[in-house]
């Protein structure tokens, strides 16, 4: 009973990880509603009335979500500097209530000045936020001069309330959490796998939604991936424990995406690639009722079975004859002579268990330490001398490398504060016009739209999305405020509710946070008693009015199109890809050695700066259909050439160590056209009038033949590199007809 007991908490904790990675949501909406509980408690103990606990709650709220620094000690410094900005903004706020031409002017440059502070980073985004939003808390409550001394006293309340909650009640070092976005990582692993295993039985009826989920689950590990990578060097304790990190789950996600792709090939008559991953909508392959004869079929679903139960089982039960038989069993499949009879396609199959066996190993090496030896089989122990020696050259080469220092704080333009302020002025103007006691609610909306973004197609697009939520947000709003009426504390007990779930779907969905946040507002007019159907009517045009004018002052005021930055995002990518391709292929070649993982993830991270830029043009809104089949068609070729770059950066990077790589010079000559054609395409982005043109050939299929005798002309491991730059060069290619490049044959 103890056992099923402990399995079913394990199932649930891995799901939960799975969902929320790191429990970063989970971890904020606690924060917050724990803040704003502390707040009202204290408060509630003063005696102190209504109005005042509605302010310290907000002001709870503000500065808990406010603070982004990764470490507590920054996270202190933050929150201390920001208690003398909130009692100043409110104070300001509520001495200039009466001055209403000199108040709206003196909000129009706490506005600028909020957004021109974020230059200097994190804190500065923070002290901005803290003093825009402590001023509209301010406006909210209607403070009055002779309540300033309780607006103070609620604002330090909430303020070290905040602090209670975030450094003693809901802790969360970058060690913590980078331990738990691994738990995330292997949970989601283990449901890839587990998705890999479905597809094994997927027939054609149900084909299309088992890719699905496959697209899923890949995109998922590969976000986690990404997440890990960002809190790798707050939360190891050096570099090299962070490169090596770094590594293991980089093997460990290119190994599980290629094992997926090798069961598809395996099932179809065609060949699979990333594209058939990657591209919504594909068209599913042509699958028969099995892989393989049914014996093969049986086997990998049994060793599948076994690869998941390696990755998930905890470090304590990893040790035993049973699971080491499972571990040496796959990890075999490393040596040719242990694969089973079956096709080359389902050998392919067995091949890509065993090196994902591999990975996972290197992956729980790295993660929990040293491991139990005892019962290793001769490929294990291989298995364990290659991760050895890589662990070892990693060291190498962080002892090696030069450090480098920052050059300052990075300086964008006053564009985003100059657009937000003019939106702002025109929101206060119009918002006077609907209703001088509420107009600020046009301003907040103007403000939140320009927050992370970046052209005026994105603005467009949360401006609606923030209307859509409001409008439902007023009928729960009336549903609410009705149940509850008159019962103060029932108000309070769901608008924490509320607030836990604004900021658990806030990652999500922008829509329901907004949902969410007009809900509250409605519990918090109830409050006030200032409650009435014409207010949230107000709120709703309030709020139009202020994406309206978000909308003007983004295209009228320094705009910046959609099509530009999503041509400059696009160049970036390429260039990022031309980087990772030329540098794995140089150190295949005999080139000196490169640091490729690094520059594999900046072309990730530029890959999801241009998948977020895309979004106006791939809304479901938006009426320019042929634009969006563009963009989601260069997307996901973008990401089939991503993951082949960095599969050839994570054999690269073997090299030094793997006996069964070496470095082939003919490969350098390989990647040449390929190289030629990216620059090209980045060329016709920047200036359509550049004249380029992408080279196709045969070049790359034909050093995949073999000769005449046939005999490979290549080694197992080169073929693989070169199938994976025949299949970059091919989606490099496709690339030039929808960006409108012209495609010609080879130049001599």
């Amino acid at each position: 009973m103890k056992a099923a007991g402990r399995s079913a908490r394990t199932r649930l904790r891995d799901r939960v990880a799975a969902s929320d990675p790191g429990l970063l949501r989970l971890t904020a909406g606690l924060r917050t509603v724990g803040a704003i509980a502390l707040t009202l408690g204290v408060l509630a103990v003063f005696g102190v009335d209504v109005k005042h606990l509605v302010a310290g709650a907000m002001a709870a709220m503000v500065a808990t979500f406010a603070i982004r620094e990764k470490e507590p000690g920054p996270q202190a410094v933050t929150l201390a500097l920001g208690l003398p900005v909130a009692l100043a903004s409110v104070s300001l706020s509520t001495l200039l209530a009466s001055w209403v031409v000199v108040g709206d002017a003196f909000f129009v440059v706490l506005i600028f000045s909020a957004v021109f502070v974020r230059r200097f980073g994190d804190r500065g985004t923070a002290l901005g936020l803290i003093g825009f939003q402590v001023y509209f808390v301010s406006l909210f409550v209607g403070g009055k001069v002779s309540g300033l001394p309780g607006l103070w006293a609620a604002v330090a309340v909430a303020f070290a309330s905040s602090a209670v909650v975030r450094f003693g009640v809901v802790p969360a070092t970058p060690a913590r959490i980078l331990g738990l976005l691994r738990q995330a990582f292997r949970a989601r692993l283990a449901q890839l796998i587990a998705t890999q295993i479905e597809l094994l039985d997927a027939g054609p009826d149900d084909i299309d939604k088992t890719l699905e989920r496959l697209r899923e689950g890949t995109a998922r590990l590969h976000e986690t991936a990404l997440l890990i990578q960002s809190r790798l060097d707050e939360g190891t304790p050096d570099a090299s424990t962070a490169r090596l990190v770094q590594r293991r789950i980089a093997d460990a996600e290119i190994a599980a995406e290629r094992l997926g792709l090798l069961l598809l090939t395996a099932r179809s008559a065609e060949r699979a690639d990333t594209l058939t991953l990657h591209l919504p909508g594909a068209p599913a392959p042509a699958v028969g009722h099995s892989p393989a004869p049914g014996e093969a079929t049986e086997l990998l679903r049994r060793d599948l079975t076994a690869l998941r139960t390696l990755v998930l089982r905890p470090p304590a039960e990893a040790r035993g004859t049973a699971l080491s038989h499972l571990r040496n069993r796959l990890l075999g499949y490393r040596d040719e002579e242990n694969l089973p009879e079956a096709t080359a396609a389902v050998q392919d199959v067995f091949r890509g268990v065993g090196e994902t066996a591999r990975a996972v190993m290197g992956l729980r090496i790295a993660l929990d330490g040293p491991q139990d030896e005892s019962d290793d089989s001769p490929a294990t122990a291989r298995s364990r001398e290659e991760l050895d020696a890589e662990d070892a050259a990693i060291d190498a080469g962080e002892e090696a490398a030069e450090k480098e220092e920052p050059t300052g704080l990075r300086r964008p333009t006053t564009r985003a504060a100059v657009q937000v302020a003019v939106g702002s002025s025109l929101a206060i103007v119009g918002g006077e016009f609907l209703s001088s006691q509420r107009w600020y609610w046009a301003v907040l909306t103007c403000w939140i739209v320009f927050i992370n973004t970046a052209s005026t197609g994105e603005i467009l697009v949360k401006g609606y999305r923030r209307l859509l939520g409001t409008v439902l947000g007023v009928v729960a709003g009336i549903v609410l405020a009705g149940l509850v009426g008159n019962h103060t504390w029932t108000a309070f007990g769901l608008v924490l509710v509320l607030i836990f779930a604004m900021f658990y779907t806030a990652p999500l969905s922008y829509t329901l946070m907004s949902f969410f946040v007009t809900a509250m507002l409605g519990l918090l007019y109830t409050l006030l008693h200032t409650y009435s159907m014409s207010v949230l009517l107000l709120r709703v045009e309030e709020t139009a009015l202020g994406a309206a004018c978000g909308i003007v002052a983004a295209a009228l005021v320094l705009p910046i199109r959609t099509d530009r930055r999503t041509n400059d995002l696009l160049g970036t990518v390429l260039e990022r890809l031309t980087d990772v391709t030329e540098g794995a292929v140089d150190q295949l070649s005999g080139g000196p050695e490169a640091d490729l993982l690094d520059t594999a993830r900046e072309l990730d991270q530029a890959l999801g700066d241009l998948r977020a830029a895309t979004q106006p043009l791939t809304h479901p809104i938006t009426p320019l259909r042929a634009r969006r089949d563009t963009a989601q068609y260069v997307v996901a070729l973008l990401e089939t050439c991503a993951y082949h770059a960095r599969s050839l950066a994570a054999t690269a990077e073997l090299l030094p160590t793997h006996p069964s790589i070496a470095a082939d010079p003919r490969l350098r000559g390989a990647v040449r056209r390929t190289v030629r054609n990216i620059e090209a395409i980045a060329a016709h982005v920047a200036d359509e009038n550049a004249g380029t043109q992408v080279e196709t050939g045969p070049s790359i299929a034909s050093l995949l033949e073999p000769d005449a005798a046939g005999v490979p002309r290549y080694g197992r491991i080169t073929g693989r590199v070169l199938r994976h730059l025949e299949r970059l060069d091919e989606a490099v290619v496709g690339l030039a007809r929808p960006l409108g490049v012209s495609v010609g044959a080879p130049q001599r």
